[in-house]
């Protein structure tokens, strides 16, 4: 099972974020994007799916959204210092 840090486990470590995002999808898509992951793997490796931001979203997760456990499929925490100031040239 993926361990998931709590809000409280970020607000402890990190301080307070300047927004949460989060990720959600509908029941059909989860279903799709699961059969996809599994489809990839073998009997003791797990698909998951990782994007750019570096979170994972596995099959494990995706069980837990579904049945409600969860409250979305992941959330990325943006906090002060991850803002950029972009100077064109």
């Amino acid at each position: 099972m993926s361990e998931r840090l709590s809000l409280q486990d970020i607000l402890r470590e990190y301080g307070i974020p300047l927004v949460q995002l989060d990720v959600t999808a509908t029941e059909e898509q989860c279903h799709r994007l699961r059969e996809h992951l599994k489809s990839l793997t073998a009997d003791k490796k797990q698909g998951y799916l990782e994007v750019k931001t570096t979170f994972y979203i596995d099959i494990h997760d995706i069980d837990r959204y579904l049945t409600g456990e969860l409250p979305n499929l992941a959330a990325i925490y943006a906090f002060p210092e991850d803002v950029r100031i972009y100077e064109e040239e």
